[in-house]
């Protein structure tokens, strides 16, 4: 639609097609399989990284690929709309880890993980949320204690995407009184298990996993950042992180609207297409609104962020995308699946599915009520969080 290309140069334009195409013969053709599996082709990292998806944005002295914010957006969209599974791999792996460590990691750290990551040869994970600490990452009681040259670290993390199948887990944890600190711990260090976490609602495709540390010792170059300064680097990553899950719910709810007005073309009730129906159109009609919305809302945090804006400095706007494109992917795939009505119950048909991941959308990276109270902090200067 000429919508979606509004405002759009030459290479953004390009970007998405790349995505779309791969998106088209690659994801779509096998997302039930993975769905009733809980597991995704791991092939399909490789070839994530040979079209240089998982290195949008990264420095190309490290195997990146130079794009602009937008651009990861629009990818991102697309990856959403064939499968919130495959979508969620990237948007860990490169937008909280590998971006993380381009930005605050030392040469030595950039040169040793950035290639691998970038031609998807290892994938990461985002080692933040506790079973006891969500919302409040300020809380975190995994901890981390110095012994001579290195630190032995000892604590539990769940939920965390790719977990089990990560080569690097991007750590925090609290360092004596001077709070939180970051660290790149190798997945194989004695001490790291991973276990997955089996019979989610949604997102089945995607590793989601329990950490557990016990003992677990990495040297002092592990360390990302400076020390006592790791819940600045979560939450400006996640700041970052909130446009990619934003830009996820945009592309699932517009791959919802396009499966449910094809089938309002198709199926017929009463001697005609159910598309000719105004109770159907209705449907289809605040599904569009609610999509265009979003895309916009999130269209203009990758502009910002384009223009030289920080992730504190759009990280208000970044919670405005968030938590409306969330909202508004749960409603309209509940919208579409009304559409289908009896069919879209069954995993024959996309809906139900598109449903099912939604729904997490708003519970990660930041719930609903988080971003509401980012976004009432911000207008009125009070912060209702303490």
């Amino acid at each position: 639609m000429l919508t979606r290309d509004f405002g759009l140069t030459e290479t953004q334009r390009d970007f998405r097609s790349l995505a779309a195409e791969f998106v088209d013969n690659e994801i779509v053709p096998h997302v039930r399989d993975w769905d009733r599996a809980e597991r995704v082709d791991p092939g399909i990292v490789k070839r994530l990284g040979e079209l240089g998806i998982l290195g949008l944005m990264l420095p190309e002295e490290y195997g990146g690929v130079e794009a602009d914010m937008l651009s990861y957006t629009l990818v991102t969209e697309e990856l959403g709309r064939g499968d919130s599974s495959v979508r969620g791999i990237v948007s860990v792996s490169l937008g909280l880890v590998s971006k993380t460590i381009a930005t605050h990691g030392t040469d030595e750290q950039k040169a040793e993980w950035l290639p691998r990551l970038a031609a998807g040869e290892a994938l990461g994970c985002f080692a933040l949320t506790e079973p006891g600490t969500g919302s409040d990452a300020g809380s975190v009681s995994t901890r981390a204690r110095r012994d001579g040259g290195d630190w032995v670290i000892d604590g539990a993390k769940i939920f965390i995407t790719n977990g089990t199948v990560a080569d690097v887990a991007l750590v925090f944890a609290r360092t004596g009184e001077k709070g939180l600190t970051a660290f790149l711990v190798p997945t194989g260090t004695p001490g790291f298990t991973a276990t997955e976490i089996h019979g989610k609602l949604g997102l089945r495709g995607q590793a989601t996993a329990e950490l557990t540390l016990e003992g677990v010792r990495v040297p002092d170059t592990a360390r990302l950042g400076e020390e006592g300064r790791g819940l600045g680097i979560a939450l400006g990553t996640l700041s970052r992180g909130r446009v990619s899950v934003a830009a996820g719910a945009v592309g699932l709810a517009q791959g919802a609207v396009d499966a449910a007005v094809r089938y309002a073309r198709e199926r017929t009730q009463f001697g005609k297409p159910i598309a000719s129906f105004q109770l159907v159109q209705e449907l289809l009609a605040d599904s569009e609104v609610d999509v265009r919305a979003a895309r916009l809302l999130t269209h203009q945090v990758a502009r910002m962020a384009d223009a030289g804006a920080s992730p504190k400095e759009y990280a208000t706007d970044a919670s405005v995308a968030k938590y409306h494109a969330s909202e508004a992917a749960v409603r309209v795939s509940n919208n579409c699946l009304q559409v289908f009505g009896g069919y879209g119950y069954i995993d024959e048909y996309p809906v139900g599915k598109y449903l099912r991941d939604a729904r997490v959308l708003t519970l990660y990276e930041g719930t609903s009520q988080v971003q509401k109270l980012i976004i009432g902090r911000a207008l009125t200067g009070v912060d209702a969080m303490n």
